[in-house]
């Protein structure tokens, strides 16, 4: 019965009918096992996915109530407004700026030297003229010598330059007569300086040489009329001694002769080197001269230019009679004023060395140069000193000066004679602008002024090299409209594009000075208010003064808050 119901191979069969179900679904034999269908399979994990389900989704819960929380509800918004007032509105502007002692002097020794003795101690106050203390420098004084010697040069030249430019026109010294022109000169010409373009001659007067023997010395004597003959006119003319000359010529013979001079008018045919001779009658005598003599012109001088430069006329000729002072040449100036030009320049420089000079020697035994305390005392006695070395310092603080930055923008604001507020690390001090400094220094685009303020400092709280806050009243209004600055925007027109000062007047009526602006971009709400110009004054930190454009008690738009409610 067995062997009837299961067949005589049963497990042939089973193994075949598996066979046939694995080849028919390939994929369902060969997937793995899922690990999580596996888990949940085991009451225990399965319980804890689930507890792990349950905590991510009240996390995710909780975080949308937070935002939710916390996001603004809509329509949480508030207008704010002011009202235009009357009150009071200072405007002040502040800065920092350095101090410095108002008076200050230092001296340098500009020459090497020893220490000999110092006086004063560093911080000691001195009165002007207080001895400071003492130098040996032998070189100081060879710089004054040296510099001395320097300046007479410059003087001399610069003397002689403007004696040429006193003579560009050339002149006749005298009267008398042009000779020795040995050059055709032209307008235009270029000559030079000190060149002699003619001799002028005094042929008013003859001179003429006598020689005569000792023998006669006491017979001859100055202002004796003589006769002078002269050959080759044949006439005698009247002269007389105008010199004696007691030297000792010997003749050919062996005789000593002494000299005399005669002079005669010239009549206008006498020239020189003509032969003379001057008879003189003395004691009912004639006494005749060793031999005769040659005329001579009673004077002679070289007509000399000054200056260089070009000849712009000329009016000369040899044998010319002129008169004394009559003009001969004119010269151009421009080569002379600017060698005149340079050595004023040179006698400057000159001038300045010999006075740095001087000062470098009174230095070696100076004297305080001014009230004040000593600082930066730099000598000890004995020491060795190098040139150009800064030995002392004195400052006057009794009052400071404030170098005080000023932005551009409040420039206009600093007058002469204003009060200021001085704060130095905590202690207030009172000064005032004693002048501004308009002309800018430019950093970056911006412009920065300075104004010099003075404080008095006469308990010496104040110190010098450091740096000071400051503030002062640039203006105030009384009794004016007063607004928050916030209450002011600055709009363009939607007409004309210009940018217009404007507030927003709260009215259920348009105003008639308003105008056409986007509100929307300063955050104005669209309805019950409407944009009017105005005109603003001074300010300061939170204020602003409304010279026009809206009235006392006008609701003016501030700004719009939103409130922190959520929910």
């Amino acid at each position: 019965m067995n062997d009837l119901i299961h067949g005589p191979n049963t497990e042939e069969t089973a193994a075949q009918s598996t066979a046939v179900v694995e080849e028919s679904t390939p994929e369902v034999a060969n997937k793995k096992p899922n690990p999580l269908l596996g888990m949940w399979k085991s009451p225990k994990k399965r319980k804890r996915i689930i507890g792990l389900a349950v905590l991510v989704i009240v996390a995710g819960g909780l975080i949308w109530g937070m935002v939710k929380l916390l996001s603004p509800s809509e329509g949480d918004t508030q207008v704010l407004t002011d009202v235009v007032s009357i009150g009071s509105i200072t405007s002040t502007v502040e800065g920092s700026g350095t101090t410095k002692a108002k008076q200050s002097e230092s001296i340098t020794i500009t020459t090497a030297g020893t220490v000999l003795d110092v006086y004063v101690q560093e911080g000691d106050v001195v009165e002007a003229g207080t001895p400071l203390f003492s130098i040996d420098s032998p070189a100081a004084q060879d710089l004054v010598n040296k510099a001395r010697t320097e300046v007479e040069v410059r003087q001399k030249e610069l003397k002689d330059l403007y004696e040429a430019a006193n003579n560009l026109t050339v002149t006749a010294e005298f009267s008398g007569k042009l000779m020795g022109i040995e050059n055709e000169y032209e307008v235009g010409q270029e000559i030079g300086n000190d060149v002699t373009i003619a001799q002028l001659v005094d042929d008013h007067v003859m001179r003429l040489e006598q020689y005569y023997s000792y023998a006669y010395e006491n017979d001859i004597y100055v202002g004796q009329k003589v006769t002078v003959s002269i050959p080759a006119v044949m006439e005698s003319r009247e002269g007389k001694v105008v010199e004696v000359n007691k030297v000792s010529r010997i003749s050919a013979e062996g005789s000593k002769l002494f000299q005399a001079v005669v002079e005669l008018d010239n009549p206008g045919v006498l020239t020189k080197d003509m032969l003379a001779s001057a008879v003189i009658t003395s004691n009912g005598q004639e006494i005749y001269p060793y031999e005769q003599g040659k005329l001579e012109y009673n004077r002679t001088v070289d007509v000399k230019t000054k200056v260089q430069g070009t000849i712009e006329w000329v009016d000369m000729m040899n044998f010319l009679d002129v008169s004394a002072g009559q003009s001969l040449m004119r010269i151009s100036g421009d080569d002379n004023q600017t060698a005149i030009f340079n050595a004023e320049e040179s006698l400057r420089t000159a001038q300045d060395s010999l006075k740095d000079a001087e000062e470098n020697l009174a230095n070696l035994n100076a004297v305080a140069p001014i009230a004040g305390t000593v600082i930066g005392l730099a000598i000890s006695p004995g020491q060795e000193i190098a040139e150009k070395t800064a030995v002392i310092n004195i400052s006057d603080t009794s009052v400071i000066e404030v170098t005080a930055k000023v932005d551009e923008r409040n420039i206009a604001y600093i007058k002469q004679g204003m009060s200021v507020n001085i704060d130095q690390w905590g202690t207030a001090f009172s000064g005032v602008v004693d002048k501004v400094n308009l002309s800018p220094e430019m950093n970056n685009g911006v412009a920065t002024y300075t104004a010099t303020i003075l404080v008095d400092n006469p308990e010496g709280q104040m110190y010098t090299g450091a740096s000071v806050t400051y503030s002062l009243v640039a203006s105030q209004s009384d009794n004016c409209l007063v607004l928050p600055i916030q209450c002011v925007k600055y709009v363009p027109d939607t007409e004309t594009g210009e940018t217009l000062s404007v507030v927003f007047i709260q009215t259920n009526q348009r105003p008639e000075n308003a105008v056409d602006v986007d509100g929307s971009t300063v955050g104005v709400p669209a309805e019950g208010f409407y944009a009017v110009p105005v005109e603003t004054g001074i300010s300061d930190k939170n204020n602003v003064e409304i010279l026009s454009g809206v009235n006392e008690g006008d609701v003016v738009f501030t700004q719009m808050l939103r409130s922190n409610s959520y929910g």
